[in-house]
C-alpha cells in the first residue's frame, strides 16, 4: 500500500490522533468516515460508499466464471486467480474498500439542440440489429427535464437508438467519446487520499480505476451504491448505469454502509416497452448461445434484493446474446469485448450483429428503463471529443495511422491502436454495405474506400476488408 513517510501539516477538519490511535477510536472512524464522504462530494464524485472486504461468497461465482473461459483473451482475469475477491490478498493490509461513483453522461448527447445529427444519405429508419424502444424521459435533473418537456419529450436514448440504425454512421459507446475515464477517476481519487493523509497523518492506501482485476460492482453494491442489474452492470435507481465506478483500498477500519434498499421497479407501459426485432433480416443475425458457451446455472441474487423484477430487457436486447442468464455474461460474444479487448480477427458468427457500432456496445443499457434517470455529467473531461457521436464510417476509416494517434491521445479508444480500430471499422463498413438502404454514392465512396485500402493492409485488416466488400448489395457477385 501508499503510505508517505512524513506526516503532512494538520488541515481544517484535522481528526487526528494518529492513524495508529484512531483505529481503536471508534467515535473518531465514524467522523472520519462522514468527513471522507464529504470531500468525495467536494470532488465532485457522485455517490461514495464504503464496504468491507470479505467477498467470500462472490468466490465461487468467479471461480466458476473463469472455469467456463467466459473472460475469453483477458487472461489478466484469470491470472490473479481468486485475489480479485480477496482485497486483503491483492493489497495486504486494506481492511476497507470506499467506492465512488461519477456521471459520464455529456449533456450534448441529452440535449435536443446540442444532438448528432444523422446523415441524410441514409434511412434511420430500420437498425441493424435492434429497432428504437418507444419514448421515455430520460433526464433526471429537473432542469433538463423541463427543458426536454417543452421540446416534445425528447429521449436521448431515441437518438442513439437512430444512429445505431444509420448504416453509414459510426457509433462509439457513450463512454469512450470523451477524454480517457481512467485518468480522470485516478487523479481524483488520489486527491481523495491526500486529503484523508491530511487530516490523520499516512495511512496504508491504493487507488484502483480498471487498473487491476477487482470486483468493483460487488464492492461498489456492498457499498450502498447500486445494485448489480441483469446485464451485470451496477444501477441506481437515481442513476441509471452511466457512470464510472473507481476504488480505494485502505487500511483504516471504517464503519462500513449497508447495501441499497429494496424498491419496485419501473411499472412496465408501453412507454418502457423493449425495442422490437429488426425487420431487416439481412444484418439482424443473432447467434445461438450453444455456439459458443455452456450456459451455467445463474447464480443466487445478492441478499439485497433485485430491482428489475421480470424485466429482461438487456437480455433480448443484447445483439450477440452475450448475456447468457441473468447476471451473467459471456465475454467472448459481447460487442464491447470484441472491439476492444479481442485481438485477432472477429469470429465471422458476430460480424453482422456488430453493426455500425465500432467502439463498445450500449445495447443492454439503453433499454434499460432505469436509465431514464441517467444523470448529465458536470465533467468537462466526458464532454465529446473530435465529432465521435456524429461521425461516418468513411471519415473515421480514412484516418491514417498518425491521425489515429493525434485524434485519440488522452482518449480510451488509443489503447487498441489504430489496425484494430480500421478492423472495427471494415466490419462496421460490411454491415453498412449489406443494407439496401444505404444510399448509392455513399455505397460506392465506402467500396472505394475499402479497395483504396487493401494495399497498405495488414494480414488482419486484409481479411476483415475482404469480409466486408462481399457483404455488398450492390456487387455483381
Amino acid at each position: 500500500m501508499n503510505a508517505k513517510p512524513s506526516a503532512p501539516q494538520p488541515v481544517a477538519g484535522d481528526v487526528r490522533p494518529a492513524a495508529g490511535d484512531l483505529r481503536q477510536d471508534a467515535a473518531g472512524l465514524v467522523r472520519l468516515g462522514e468527513r471522507i464522504k464529504d470531500w468525495a462530494r467536494e470532488l465532485g464524485f457522485d455517490a461514495v460508499g464504503i464496504s468491507d472486504v470479505d467477498l467470500t461468497d462472490a468466490e465461487a461465482g468467479l471461480q466458476a466464471w473463469l472455469d467456463a473461459g467466459h473472460h475469453g483473451q483477458m487472461d489478466y482475469m484469470a491470472k490473479h486467480g481468486l485475489k480479485r475477491a480477496r482485497p486483503a490478498e491483492l493489497v495486504e493490509g486494506t481492511v476497507r474498500v470506499i467506492s465512488v461513483r461519477l456521471a459520464y453522461l455529456p449533456a450534448s448527447v441529452v440535449m435536443p439542440t446540442q444532438a448528432s445529427t444523422v446523415s441524410p444519405a441514409v434511412s434511420p429508419a430500420v437498425s441493424p440489429t435492434r429497432a428504437p424502444p418507444a419514448s421515455a424521459t430520460p433526464l433526471a435533473d429537473e432542469e433538463a427535464a423541463r427543458a426536454a418537456r417543452g421540446r416534445g419529450r425528447h429521449d436521448w436514448r431515441a437518438g442513439e437508438w437512430q444512429r445505431i440504425g444509420a448504416p453509414g454512421e459510426a457509433v462509439v459507446s457513450v463512454y469512450a467519446r470523451g477524454r480517457d475515464y481512467h485518468k480522470v477517476l485516478r487523479q481524483r481519487l488520489q486527491r481523495l487520499a491526500d486529503r484523508i493523509e491530511q487530516a490523520i497523518g499516512p495511512f496504508g492506501h491504493r487507488v484502483f480505476v480498471d487498473s487491476a482485476p477487482v470486483l468493483e460492482v460487488e464492492l461498489a453494491r456492498r457499498g450502498g451504491l447500486g445494485w448489480r442489474g441483469k446485464h451485470t452492470l451496477l444501477l441506481h435507481r437515481d442513476a441509471g448505469s452511466f457512470f464510472f465506478l473507481g476504488e480505494l483500498f485502505i487500511d483504516l477500519p471504517l464503519p462500513v454502509d449497508t447495501v441499497a434498499p429494496t424498491a419496485d421497479p419501473p411499472a412496465a407501459s408501453a412507454e418502457l416497452a423493449p425495442p422490437a426485432a429488426s425487420p431487416s433480416a439481412a444484418v439482424a443475425t443473432v447467434v445461438p448461445v450453444a455456439a459458443v458457451a455452456t450456459v451455467a446455472d445463474a447464480p443466487p441474487r445478492p441478499a439485497d434484493g433485485q430491482h428489475c423484477g421480470q424485466c429482461r430487457r438487456c437480455l433480448d436486447a443484447c445483439p450477440t446474446g452475450a448475456i447468457i442468464a441473468p447476471y451473467q455474461l459471456d465475454a467472448r460474444r459481447c460487442i464491447s469485448y470484441l472491439t476492444i479487448e479481442h485481438r485477432g480477427s472477429i469470429p465471422v458468427a458476430f460480424r453482422r450483429a456488430i453493426g455500425n457500432r465500432v467502439y463498445g456496445c450500449d445495447d443492454c443499457q439503453l433499454v434499460c428503463p432505469w436509465n431514464k434517470f441517467a444523470r448529465v455529467t458536470d465533467v468537462p473531461d466526458f464532454d465529446v471529443r473530435h465529432g465521435l457521436d456524429g461521425s461516418s464510417l468513411l471519415q473515421l476509416f480514412a484516418w491514417s495511422a498518425q491521425d489515429f494517434e493525434t485524434r485519440m491521445a488522452g482518449s480510451a479508444i488509443r489503447r487498441i491502436g489504430h489496425e484494430q480500430w480500421q478492423r472495427n471499422l471494415a466490419v462496421a463498413i460490411g454491415n453498412a454495405l449489406a443494407m439496401p438502404s444505404l444510399d448509392p454514392v455513399q455505397r460506392g465512396a465506402l467500396v472505394d474506400a475499402l479497395r483504396d485500402a487493401c494495399a497498405g493492409a495488414t494480414p488482419l485488416l486484409r481479411e476483415h476488408i475482404d469480409w466486408a466488400l462481399a457483404q455488398d448489395l450492390g456487387s455483381e457477385t
